[in-house]
């Protein structure tokens, strides 16, 4: 493992170097990060990371995102997680997965009430509808490494929450 500072990424291209495949799950809320700060860390550090990583020689990028990202989108977090997804693609790996998964479900250290409340609705239909509007992120985590392991459908890939659910089971 490296620590890396991400606000000076350029400067720890070497940890970016000898990888044939790259993971990246990073990603903040506008609530801790602000309108700006969520941007630059989900945008803009992902983008860059990238970047690296193709530099670097990794061929294959696999980047968890978000159900209904959209460049298009009037909502930031849709908008951005769209911009970030033609962002990676745009760097020219030789294969990159694109995972889009509902909401994820997991156990969070800080305090959201709001979310807390969504969430309680969240687990209750995903007993009835369990692939619709959520998945586990043990799920979305064994899906991201099968789908290094499987051969690819093409240059680019992506998965969306139901697909997450199926490859996540391999």
């Amino acid at each position: 493992q490296v620590v890396v500072d991400f606000e000076r990424l350029s400067e720890h291209a070497a940890a970016f170097q000898g990888h044939d495949v790259g993971f990246c799950c990073l990603g903040t809320t506008r609530a801790k990060a602000g309108a700006a700060g969520f941007v630059r860390v989900d945008r803009d550090y992902v983008a860059q990371s990238a970047e690296l990583a193709r530099a670097g020689g990794c061929k294959h990028f696999v980047l968890q995102s978000s159900q209904g990202a959209n460049q298009h989108s009037l909502f930031l977090y849709l908008r951005v997680k769209g911009e970030v997804e033609n962002l990676v693609q745009a760097v020219g790996f030789d294969r990159c997965t694109i995972l889009r998964p509902a909401v994820l479900l997991c156990k969070r250290q800080e305090s959201r009430p709001a979310a807390w409340v969504w969430l309680g609705f969240v687990v209750v239909v995903a007993r009835v509808f369990p692939t619709a509007y959520s998945v586990p992120v043990e799920t979305v985590a064994r899906a991201m490494v099968a789908s290094v392991l499987q051969p690819g459908v093409g240059k680019v890939e992506v998965l969306e929450n139901e697909a997450i659910h199926e490859l996540g089971k391999a």
